[in-house]
């Protein structure tokens, strides 16, 4: 079936299922060869990023539909999400289906939640739909041209995962079980975006108490191995509850 009909049928579905005016659009995060990535699609016949999003059930609570969208899009459960922002200019995608009747559920007028999700990448099991070409991780460097506000949505994410560094944990959703610290170093560099004095670092993280040394080191390599360390969970948790009130 041809997308145009595939859409006009959904929308018709939509009507039916979803509360109107309001929709969901989700920055997924994920850490991989030393890259932050972020989780992008492109619509069928358009060569625009776009941002896994969706809508909100008409009985279902707003973290529930992110969940579930995202859930849908990376097969991964228990994601951590974190609302950031709404997204209400006009025309926001309106201009995007202009090839379609005003009656098209996607060519209302939404305002839209934002939310950044962290996910470990190895557990990401990316889905196709009919609408959409396969879903792709891309480094953030590399991003080309989004689609509608996208571009908007994914600046405002990477601007509040780089505030809420200076007072929250980050690490165990975007990291494997057990990391070095150089490792953990190197991600922090990225989502900053600029260079940290080792030393210092160092004794930041284990002044946080969040991480548990392992009596293990990473093999391989010239130099000495790196000793392993893994996140506290129950640390973890208190100091996003709680908070850290020093930044980088």
């Amino acid at each position: 079936m041809e997308l145009k009909k595939i859409i006009e049928e959904k929308s018709k579905e939509s009507w039916e299922i979803y509360l109107p005016s309001i929709s969901i659009d989700c920055v997924v995060f994920g850490f991989h060869d030393g890259a932050l990535k972020v989780l992008v699609l492109k619509m069928k016949g358009k060569n625009l990023l776009g941002l896994p999003g969706g809508y909100i059930k008409k009985r279902e609570n707003l973290n529930e539909a992110a969940s579930r969208i995202l859930q849908r899009r990376t097969g991964a459960e228990n994601i951590y999400l974190s609302q950031f922002s709404t997204f209400g200019d006009l025309d926001r995608s309106e201009s995007f289906f202009e090839e379609y009747s005003d009656t098209l559920w996607n060519k209302q007028r939404f305002v839209s939640v934002g939310f950044y999700a962290l996910v470990d990448y190895s557990k990401v099991n990316l889905v196709i739909d009919e609408v959409f070409d396969p879903c792709e991780w891309m480094p953030i460097e590399e991003l080309t041209e989004f689609m509608m506000d996208h571009q908007m949505i994914f600046d405002k994410a990477l601007s509040t995962l780089r505030k809420q560094l200076n007072d929250k944990p980050i690490g165990y959703n975007l990291l494997p079980e057990k990391f070095t610290m150089p490792e953990l170093q190197k991600l922090y560099e990225i989502i900053l975006g600029k260079k940290l004095n080792r030393g210092n670092f160092y004794r930041k993280m284990l002044r946080y108490d969040i991480l548990e040394k392992l009596d293990e080191s990473r093999k391989g390599g010239a130099h000495k191995a790196p000793d392993l360390y893994k996140f506290d969970v129950e640390k973890y948790q208190l100091a996003l509850t709680n908070g850290f009130n020093e930044g980088w």
